[in-house]
């Protein structure tokens, strides 16, 4: 099949096709006589699980190493378990981070409650204040 067919079946771009070629992450098919790339099956199931991956906010790094575990079927899946463990830590502390930033997007939010100018806008006003002097209300009850 060549490259849009891929991108269609696949939902990918022909770009980051191109891109996870280049990357390693994604073999580079065979040429026809007149230059057209020509994927097989295997690509398209190879640029699924990497598409699966990316949609669980997975890095190009980690998926390389999953790729790799995934060439050895024989090996344990400890290896396997270690990584998604640690990516579940780090997607937990962004949640963390997430949640402490909607807070602070909550209070600011509160300071400016009802039609008036800007220049009385309490919002405004503490955007003004440098986050570095933690003098603005959205950073001080986070601290």
């Amino acid at each position: 099949m060549k490259i849009g067919e891929l991108a269609t079946k696949t939902g990918c771009d022909v770009e980051t096709i191109r891109y996870y070629e280049k990357s390693g992450i994604l073999a580079a098919p065979a040429r026809k006589a007149n230059g057209y790339r020509e994927y097989q099956i295997h690509h398209q199931e190879r640029l699924q699980f990497i598409r699966h991956c990316r949609s669980l906010q997975m890095s190009l790094a980690d998926i390389r190493i999953l790729l790799d575990l995934q060439s050895n079927p024989a090996a344990g899946c400890q290896n396997v378990d270690d990584l998604l463990d640690l990516h579940i830590v780090e997607i937990q502390a962004r949640v963390k981070m997430l949640l402490n930033l909607e807070q602070q997007l909550l209070t600011l939010r509160n300071q400016c409650s009802g039609p008036h100018s800007t220049r009385d806008c309490g919002i405004l006003q503490n955007l003004n204040v440098p986050t570095d002097e933690h003098g603005c209300v959205c950073h001080d009850k986070l601290q």
